[in-house]
């Protein structure tokens, strides 16, 4: 089987799978250490209804010869930037997934204050609220614990990280991740007007469903909040909930 056709719209996204002219998008952010082309079931079945459009951090894949963004508001900003030169006619939504749902929010954030697209919703994934994050120190200063902190979540398997050249290209940008994840201060007062959606799985091991619906303490409009079966990476085997998921967010456009 080839490789879905991926476009690069901008440095910082790409596309997975065409979309109707007229469809609205979603942008898409990954969790830590993880790349745009995550995303590609998710885009293929939304395709041709729903546009999505794949951010793609410095430091990772064909990024990884630039320095990763050590802080996340302004990854949110950069990557908010990417989606306004692009200039999608339709609504434009905002989605991520476990550090990605933290991007996500300040890019949501942003474009209601009028810095970025205006955010038609917001859906997080696999995400402990704003406010709850917490890193490990020792995740930042030794490679073992963050192999296996990866090895835990389900993130990737035991044959490529104790490869060496592959560890070598997958935890210089994951610490980096981790790294803005552990500098990240929420602002307890944010709120969001536009509807949002979390999703968690029922054994995630790094996010419980309470740490997650406390995502409604930064929900001024519309809350859903559904734990689906599945751990931290659920979102493959459950696949038809998330997009339906996505379809309530952007419905009755899409």
């Amino acid at each position: 089987m080839t490789a879905p056709a991926v476009v690069v719209v901008d440095e910082w996204l790409r596309q997975y799978a065409a979309a109707d002219p007229s469809a609205p998008t979603l942008v898409v952010f990954p969790h830590a250490g993880g790349a745009a082309g995550y995303f590609t079931p998710l885009a293929q079945a939304l395709a041709p209804a729903v546009r999505v459009l794949a951010v793609q951090y410095p430091g990772r894949l064909e990024r990884r010869a630039e320095p990763p963004v050590p802080d996340l508001r302004e990854l949110a900003r950069q990557a908010g930037e990417a989606v306004l030169r692009y200039a999608p006619a339709g609504p434009v939504a905002y989605f991520g997934h476990s550090m990605g749902a933290l991007v996500a929010f300040e890019a949501a954030l942003l474009g209601e204050r009028g810095d970025g697209p205006s955010p038609h919703g917001l859906i997080v994934s696999g995400g402990r609220a704003p406010g709850l994050t917490r890193v490990e120190p020792a995740l930042l200063h030794s490679d073992l614990a963050l192999v296996e902190e990866v090895l835990m979540l389900g993130g990737s398997s035991r044959e490529v990280l104790e490869n060496e050249d592959l560890r070598a290209l997958v935890l210089p940008a994951l610490r980096a991740d981790y790294r803005a994840l552990g500098g990240y201060a929420a602002d307890p007062l944010a709120r969001l007007d536009c509807p949002v959606s979390v999703l968690v799985g029922d054994r995630d091991p790094l996010v419980t469903p309470a740490q997650a619906r406390r995502w409604q303490d930064h929900a001024a409009g519309r809350f859903t909040f559904r734990v689906l079966p599945g751990d931290h990476f659920y979102l493959t085997p459950r696949l038809p909930d998330v997009v339906a998921a996505v379809r309530a967010v952007l419905a009755p456009s899409s």
